[in-house]
């Protein structure tokens, strides 16, 4: 599939597709903020860098795409797409990464027809001595016909960070919370879809 590669990318590497200058244009018909475990994301970039592909980043106030805490993604790929298929590559993709990077893993749910994906990235100081970020991925893959009758897969996406001498407590708050997020995510109500004609 010819774009199946930039459905697949992680936030990784630390370079979020929304740094470069562009309009928040809200391609799929969700303009309104977005609820999340009791924060308001608002749109902050969106892509649509070919025709069958929509991208859309969301934050709360006073955090940036640089450097932010909780980033919350709606990617779309309109067709009739394979959503095993999609999830297989995208582990092989980390099992891949993990084969030079120990701090990458993975976990796969599915329930309902729909896919989660739960695994955690890392980058290192330019040392290689410690980590410089963690992040921990929390992707929720499902097959949806939006409001004009078109097929699309439609991947709901939430990445938290932590940065330097706070990652630690971030990997021992994830030993204690780590449910949290994933039925957050699995039990958030994704709004209808209206791709932009």
């Amino acid at each position: 599939m010819k774009y199946l590669s930039i459905l697949l990318a992680g936030v990784l590497p630390f370079f979020s597709l929304g740094q470069a200058n562009n309009a928040a244009k809200d391609y799929l018909g969700l303009a309104k903020p977005i609820s999340f475990e009791n924060a308001i994301y608002h749109l902050v970039w969106t892509s649509h860098p070919t025709e069958q592909y929509y991208k859309q980043e969301y934050l709360v106030k006073g955090e940036s795409l640089e450097k932010f805490r909780k980033l919350v993604t709606v990617d779309v790929l309109v067709g009739d797409i394979d959503l095993k298929e999609v999830v297989s590559a995208k582990i092989a993709e980390l099992k891949q990464l993990k084969e030079s990077n120990p701090m990458i893993n993975y976990q796969a749910f599915e329930k309902n027809g729909e896919i989660m994906l739960d695994f955690l990235l890392s980058q290192a100081t330019p040392d290689g001595k410690q980590l410089s970020i963690l992040e921990r991925n929390v992707y929720r893959y499902k097959n949806i016909t939006d409001q004009n009758g078109k097929k699309a897969l439609l991947l709901f996406a939430v990445s938290e960070r932590a940065y330097g001498a706070d990652i630690d407590r971030f990997l021992a708050g994830l030993k204690s919370k780590r449910m949290d997020l994933l039925n957050a995510v699995g039990g958030f109500k994704i709004p209808p879809v209206t791709i932009a004609r």
